[in-house]
């Protein structure tokens, strides 16, 4: 059975950054894209960024040019890279398989403050 374990939110001040890091076991991180994704209180969940096997990369416009996913393969690992962070990233961040969602895991709270 596929897992996602999503990990390395956290509370940060407005510009700072964090990385998040989502270990997914199974071969659907082997065959898939993989995409992260964020839910706001009261907000549908969002897709944030997506990366192919290949490395190819596509953002959304709101965290285009600060943002950066990227993977390793090799451990079944998935990363987002989050650089001057603003209020409204605030959220919990998921990664999934994209655009095939498989079961969805806990998640990992970002709080970003003023």
């Amino acid at each position: 059975q596929v897992q996602l374990v999503e990990s390395g939110g956290g509370l940060v001040q407005a510009g700072g950054s964090l990385r998040l890091s989502c270990a997914a076991s199974g071969r659907v991180f082997r065959i898939n894209a993989m995409g992260w994704y964020r839910q706001a209180p009261g907000k549908q969940r969002e897709l944030v960024a997506t990366i192919t096997n290949g490395g190819s990369t596509n953002y959304a416009d709101s965290v285009k040019g600060r943002f950066t996913i990227s993977r390793d393969n090799a451990n079944n690992t998935v990363y987002l890279q989050m650089n001057s962070l603003k209020p409204e990233d605030t959220a919990v961040y998921y990664c999934n398989s994209y655009p095939n969602l498989i079961r969805w895991g806990q998640g990992t709270q970002v709080t970003v403050s003023t």
